[in-house]
């Protein structure tokens, strides 16, 4: 089992930057890819970034490419979300997971989730 912790949402402005971060804990961290997802009301839950178990392979959602930058600490079992440039169409819940698979950018391929945190862009 591996149970996360998302934190750092909030409310920013449009061209504001937001660092999110998820804390794991149970069984070893580097053994998983990661995985941030978000999902705005009304609207599927979708990849943004993904990361495999080394941190030497990222994935980037087209909409987040260039503003996004998702990074890992083996070491402190966290994984990082820089969120920069934020625009109005960013909010959504963001959540944090982990796959047992090198990499992965569907939901259905992750085993854990987190709870969600709020991102909320004002224009």
């Amino acid at each position: 089992q591996v149970q996360l912790v998302e934190s750092g949402g909030g409310l920013v402005q449009a061209g504001g930057s937001l660092r999110l971060s998820c804390a794991a804990s149970g069984r070893s961290f580097s053994s998983y890819a990661m995985g941030w997802f978000r999902q705005a009301p009304g609207k599927e839950r979708d990849i943004v970034a993904a990361i495999n178990r080394s941190g030497g392979i990222t994935y980037y959602a087209d909409s987040v490419k260039g503003r996004f930058t998702i990074s890992r600490d083996n070491a402190n079992n966290t994984v990082y979300l820089q969120m920069n440039s934020l625009k109005p169409e960013d909010t959504a819940v963001y959540y944090c997971s982990a796959t047992s698979r090198n990499i992965a950018t569907t939901p259905r391929f992750y085993d854990y989730w987190g709870q969600g945190t709020q991102v909320t862009v004002s224009s």
